[in-house]
């Protein structure tokens, strides 16, 4: 069965997908970039914001289906400059604690919104 999944806690999709979806024990995010849910606009344009805004996005989603980063099983990244990519990972770390999914990283020549950072996720009901 496939489920949409929809909460006011992370940024509206910006276009014909969804911040999410549920196909049996997994879930599929949508690439989530830095944008606060409150305000709807790009946090500041430097790479440590912009990680930690995208990790609570995702937090936030998984949150409304009852989960935490601790269920993601898969992350890609997608980063407008490979150099920023130790700094990354330490911010990212700091959210994930001992938890370590398999993950990709990419340098992509432009994101949406002309942001530094997109991270999307694959996680699984235990």
């Amino acid at each position: 069965m496939f489920k949409k999944i929809e909460t006011n806690q992370a940024p509206k999709a910006i276009g014909p997908y969804s911040q999410g979806v549920e196909v049996g024990n997994f879930l599929f995010l949508s690439g989530q970039i830095p944008v606060n849910p409150e305000t709807n606009e790009v946090v500041e344009k430097d790479i440590v914001a912009q990680t930690n805004q995208v990790m609570k996005n995702i937090s936030a989603i998984l949150e409304s289906e009852g989960l935490t980063l601790n269920n993601v099983v898969k992350t890609t990244i997608f980063l407008a400059d490979m150099e920023q990519f130790a700094t990354v990972n330490e911010e990212y770390a700091k959210h994930l604690g001992d938890h370590r999914p398999a993950r990709s990283t990419i340098e992509v020549s432009r994101l949406p919104k002309d942001v530094l950072i997109e991270i999307e996720v694959i996680a699984a009901r235990a």
